[in-house]
């Protein structure tokens, strides 16, 4: 399976496997509007994108490596603020993440990753990859807010921004519901509340102070 750091099309931006890196990556997303995860299928990818079916197997090999490829294309188009103020920050960031999933594609995207994840091991690791690469780039908005004294010394970046992605997942993948700027902005305040009381402190053996699992930003 291609990695989302070992793109086809990354080796070659502006030549034939750019094109038909873009060409496949848009005709995942338009079948997964149309028929959802479950019906995607390698023959309809190729047939939409105008290659044949031997290219895809050749360098995705399998439906999950489409999805995940995606996935880390789609996950750079939210951009990560720095206004001076982390409140500010959080409250950007939020409403970026519910406009990115207010759209039905990127709901869609984001279950086929998942379902993606629990069928194929390679799967889950690229999705960790880019969660975490997410969660790591975040975090420097927590850090840059521990320099300039908001939060307490030892807050951990990636507990605060798992945090803030948390109720995202819950609402997209558990409610089965869709993501609002109400739900962006209340995530926004409560994380802010928590972090400046210290509940995303480092424990004293290196672990954060929480255990929420990882979101998706």
């Amino acid at each position: 399976m291609t990695t989302a750091h070992h793109a086809p099309g990354e080796t070659r931006p502006g030549g034939r496997t750019a094109r038909t890196r873009k060409a496949v990556l848009a005709a995942v997303f338009q079948e997964l509007e149309d028929g959802g995860f479950a019906g995607l299928t390698m023959e309809k990818v190729a047939q939409r994108a105008g290659i044949h079916v031997a290219t895809l197997y050749r360098r995705w090999r399998s439906v999950e490596g489409l999805v995940c490829e995606l996935l880390a294309e789609r996950s750079s188009d939210v951009p990560l603020p720095d206004t001076g103020s982390l409140p500010e920050d959080l409250r950007v960031l939020a409403r970026s993440i519910a406009d990115f999933y207010g759209e039905a594609r990127m709901s869609c995207l984001i279950e086929a990753v998942v379902s993606a994840a629990a069928r194929d091991p390679q799967a889950a690791a690229v999705m960790r990859s880019v969660f975490g690469e997410r969660l790591a780039l975040a975090g420097r908005m927590v850090r840059r807010a521990v320099e300039r004294g908001e939060l307490p010394a030892d807050t951990d970046p990636e507990a605060v921004m798992s945090a803030l992605g948390a109720p995202f997942s819950y609402r997209i993948l558990i409610a089965r519901r869709p993501v609002d700027r109400d739900l962006a902005d209340s995530a926004a305040t409560a994380v802010w509340a928590a972090a400046r009381a210290g509940a995303y402190t480092r424990r004293s053996g290196g672990g954060p102070a929480n255990d929420t699992p990882p979101g998706g930003s």
